[in-house]
């Protein structure tokens, strides 16, 4: 299969592999493509955005003493109203029942002011990075470990597990990285694991003798084999599922009472005992170790190799990647005990990578930061990110499943959706264009990928302000 022109790769290093072109980026890549790419490889990871400095740890622990100062309102509020079965007046009611509901507005208050911050942080890294490839591909492996702000628990943290389990692996052994994710606080309170009891466990049975119930919870297990390794197409059963859950129980993080608190901890006194078999291969008794040992036999597994590197082809090149792309991928993978460095170089030298005819839509995120970008700018606010990505259906630290967000056009080219695009862009270029040459915007946006037909139509907009919004909604802006 042979190259296109560097003029070609260049601007394909910027728009496909990157995150839209930022004014000279494209010219920058021109004398070599794949070496702008590589050099943005780097053992020690993907760049942090600005943060508060704050580590899960800390996060949970403001965030339990807010929830156990609501916790007193509301039991305060229960006895003024007589839940205690005290006659008291009326009158007394309202004051602590207006306590209940600060106490409420404190915990959502403190939710909101660390979600917001971090994810304009990120928006912002995204917009201002120069290594657009590196953000691209952290980004690719935070939405493969996807957590939700759907609960209040995870909400918190969803910043801080980014920081501490995805960012640093991104270019090291997927097996750290699975390691790191799957014993975060945000992965294990997302997906219930910090609830997961062994129905064999001295902690089950003594919550049996005191009348109170508990279970096994299967979603943790469940998502990594699915999702996060072996892929649903793997052959396993659900005795593999429910076994894998037994090996997790005791996987859990450090309660409001602990001195850990936030922090992974393992819980012996949960865990089930005994030995298992998953997968076809044997695990002997060993408490943490055992879930430890299973999870480092996913991450070795020829299926995880497949199934991640299908899933970074079809991210980054087509919705149906080239079945060779995917075998260079898996191939580079299992020589290297997949590391994720190599990895990303095998995509990097990979000519199906280079293929000019774009093939894969943006994203709401993806759109966003690659009009920011075009323009030299960035998001200097949440409010100018979350109206747009919500009503795109991309709401910010939201994604609706542990599948994490689409990857395929039709998730994202809806007419509706287009339309919506159009009207962002129509009022992002009201506040930018003026003051812009919009033929020069075109060439440095898109380079060679700019058509004849998009480059005669921002050269006769009457407006720069139409100019503009027609090469942001061109067919090779969208795509990428």
């Amino acid at each position: 299969m042979s190259l296109p022109s560097k003029d070609m790769m260049a601007a394909i290093a910027a728009t496909r592999f990157g995150l839209g072109a930022r004014p000279g980026e494209i010219e920058a890549a021109r004398g070599d493509p794949r070496g702008f790419l590589e050099d943005q490889v780097r053992r020690e990871g993907a760049d942090i955005p600005k943060d508060d400095g704050e580590s899960a740890p800390v996060r949970y622990a403001a965030f339990a003493e807010l929830r156990q100062e609501r916790r007193a309102a509301r039991q305060d509020a229960r006895m003024v109203a007589g839940d205690d079965m005290k006659p008291i007046p009326l009158v007394d009611a309202a004051p602590s029942a207006n306590a209940k509901s600060e106490a409420q507005k404190d915990v959502q208050r403190y939710i909101r002011q660390k979600t917001t911050n971090d994810f304009l942080s990120r928006a912002q890294l995204a917009a201002d990075t120069e290594a657009a490839f590196r953000e691209r591909w952290a980004l690719f492996f935070a939405n493969h470990f996807t957590v939700s702000q759907t609960k209040q628990a995870t909400s918190i943290v969803i910043g801080p597990f980014e920081r501490e389990a995805i960012r640093p692996h991104a270019f090291g052994r997927f097996e750290d990285m699975l390691l790191a994710a799957s014993t975060h606080a945000a992965m294990l309170t997302y997906l219930d694991q910090a609830q997961s009891v062994g129905p064999g466990s001295p902690a089950a049975r003594y919550q049996s003798r005191k009348g109170r119930r508990t279970g096994l919870n299967e979603n943790l297990a469940r998502e990594i084999m699915e999702l996060h390794t072996v892929g649903v197409d793997a052959g396993y059963s659900q005795a593999d599922v429910t076994e894998f859950a037994r090996a997790l129980t005791g996987f859990s993080i450090g309660r409001a009472q602990d001195p850990d608190v936030g922090a992974f901890v393992f819980r012996a006194n949960t865990h089930e005992p005994g030995a298992r078999s998953i997968l076809g291969k044997a695990y002997a008794q060993g408490g943490e170790d055992q879930g430890v040992s299973v999870l480092k036999a996913l991450a070795a597994d020829p299926r995880t190799a497949r199934h991640v590197c299908g899933k970074i082809a079809r991210h980054f090149v087509a919705d149906d990647p080239p079945p060779a792309l995917v075998k260079r991928l898996e191939t580079r993978w299992i020589e290297t005990d997949g590391r994720l460095d190599e990895v990303a170089k095998a995509l990097i030298a990979a000519p199906e990578a280079w293929e000019p005819t774009p093939a894969k839509i943006k994203t709401p995120y993806e759109f966003v930061i690659s009009t920011w970008r075009a323009v030299g700018g960035r998001p200097a606010a949440f409010e100018r990110l979350n109206p747009i990505l919500t009503s795109l259906g991309q709401k910010p630290f939201y994604p609706p499943s542990p599948k994490g967000w689409p990857d395929e056009a039709g998730a994202w080219a809806s007419p509706d959706g287009l339309v919506k695009r159009m009207q962002w862009t129509q009022g992002f270029a009201a506040a930018v264009a003026d003051t812009r040459d919009p033929d020069v915007l075109a060439r440095s946006a898109l380079g060679a990928r700019l058509s004849e037909p998009t480059a005669r139509a921002v050269a006769r907009a009457e407006t720069r302000r139409e100019a503009f919004a027609l090469l942001v909604m061109s067919p090779e802006f969208q795509r990428r």
